[in-house]
């Protein structure tokens, strides 16, 4: 059997307990519960969460107004009446993170996916965001400038 000691994982275990703080199974107590990356690629935004050993139907998206929320539990595993845990440090529970999002993204048209524990989310830029071309009109005509 393999047991790892963490003395570290004790100390901070027992500072929560002296003040206040929690550390039952069920509590996520890491900074960042759900670590994410954003960039921007062309017309839209990407931002992939890390969501590893969550099932795909234990996963919520919402957006009310301009607030993106994902929300998504982490089940404990199916074991049988005989098995006794011996080690048990993954968090599990329901966990949420909440993402603005700015006026010039378009959240009707979020796209969702789920591939090996990463939800990624495509959120495209608001057409009237988007770089466009003016008319301007002259004595001479018209001419085509860039906005």
């Amino acid at each position: 059997m393999l047991i790892r000691t963490d003395p570290f994982r004790e100390l901070d275990r027992l500072t929560q307990q002296f003040f206040g703080g929690t550390n039952n199974p069920g509590t996520w107590t890491r900074p960042n519960p759900m670590p994410m990356d954003a960039y921007r690629d062309g017309d839209q935004y990407v931002v992939a969460f890390d969501l590893p050993g969550v099932a795909a139907d234990a996963i919520e998206l919402d957006v009310e107004r301009n607030v993106l929320t994902v929300k998504a539990e982490r089940r404990p595993p199916e074991v049988g009446e005989d098995v006794e845990m011996q080690v048990s440090e993954r968090p599990l529970g329901v966990f949420s993170r909440q993402v603005l999002l700015g006026d010039t993204l378009d959240p009707e048209r979020v796209e969702a996916s789920y591939d090996g524990g990463v939800l990624t989310l495509r959120i495209p830029i608001a057409e009237q965001a988007k770089p466009r071309k003016i008319a301007i009109s002259t004595d001479a005509g018209h001419k085509q400038i860039d906005a």
